[in-house]
């Protein structure tokens, strides 16, 4: 289950090559897995509450669109932009520039946590984001279709 970040992802085209996608942690691989990276990117969005409604709700529909053709790795994906939506908004809700941590002088300081600075639009727009990937992983045919998969692809073939 761990994610290969030491495969040639330019030159993959995971549609005809299951074998070698792995789940991973998270949201690992989100921007890296084609062709299903250029065809869920520019749909994600996190702006406003009304733009991640929009684009979290047609994320979904690409989602149960690629359960429909039995496509788990797409399906996985999609999830993955939905994961990134609820994170990516979520961050900007407590850092306003979207940074975490303060970059430290000295590499061997422990990273310091920047001070919160909530913004309540992006907090809405986190919790549109979260409903439906919640949806998205709990799902009944998604939830078969990992289990196929790691069984195939993933179990003692590491």
């Amino acid at each position: 289950m761990v994610f290969d970040y030491s495969l040639d992802y330019k030159n993959i085209d995971f549609r005809q090559h299951p074998e070698l996608y792995r789940v991973g942690k998270g949201e690992q691989g989100v921007l890296l897995v084609e062709p299903y990276k250029s065809e869920i990117l520019p749909y994600w969005r996190f702006k406003t509450p009304e733009i991640a409604k929009e684009s979290s709700e047609k994320i979904y529909q690409i989602f149960l669109d690629y359960l429909e053709k039995d496509d788990f790795i797409g399906a996985d994906m999609a999830r993955k932009f939905l994961q990134m939506g609820y994170t990516r908004s979520r961050r900007y809700a407590n850092h306003k520039s979207g940074r975490k941590y303060q970059r430290s002088q000295n590499s061997t300081e422990q990273k310091e946590i920047l001070p919160y600075d909530v913004d309540p639009v992006k907090a809405e727009s986190a919790a549109i984001f979260k409903t439906k990937w919640i949806e998205a992983k709990t799902n009944a045919t998604y939830l078969q279709l990992l289990a196929r998969h790691k069984q195939i692809y993933e179990t003692n073939n590491n």
